[in-house]
């Protein structure tokens, strides 16, 4: 049996739910007509972020750990599961690109020209698939991390003690 099954299911929830919100975004418009709202909107993804570690903390505790789980513990499938959304984050990068917004990158290029926040060299190289895979791939088992041991603070519990 494999021992990090909780945390491989909740990776992929995890990157389930994060393309479905790039799906929401460019839905919205985010990434084309209202391009200019896109850097305050992507934020509001962390509440959805913390919420789904929650609920997966909550899950390994319940399913695992046969309802107690020290802060060591759930800091540790924390860990795991934010380990495993950075290998996956690429392939996320990709079907992103790829399949829920292939314009996005021209889109925020062109934004960010016209509105001379930026020139059209350092647009091109900052809004590219190949930067956007590196820094999610960093940035996302960083801020697992963080999100972990926050987290796995308010998750925990002690064994329940049965009377005589």
């Amino acid at each position: 049996m494999i021992k990090f099954k909780t945390e491989l299911k909740w990776a992929l929830i995890f990157m389930g739910v994060t393309l479905a919100w790039m799906l929401l975004e460019r839905l919205t418009g985010l990434h084309s007509t209202h391009i200019d709202k896109h850097a305050t909107y992507t934020n509001f993804f962390a509440i959805v972020a913390i919420a789904v570690y929650v609920v997966a903390l909550r899950d390994k505790r319940a399913t695992d750990f046969n309802g107690s789980m020290t802060y060591k513990e759930g800091f540790i499938s924390g860990v795991v599961i934010s380990v495993i959304v950075g290998v996956l984050t690429p392939i996320g990068q990709l079907i992103t690109a790829y399949v829920i917004s292939p314009n996005y990158f021209e889109n925020a290029i062109a934004y960010g020209v016209a509105n001379d926040l930026t020139t059209q060299a350092d647009a091109e190289a900052y809004f590219s698939l190949k930067n956007y895979i590196i820094q999610s791939t960093i940035f996302a088992p960083v801020v697992g991390v963080l999100t972990s041991a926050v987290v796995a603070f308010f998750v925990k519990s002690k064994p329940e003690v049965i009377a005589d």
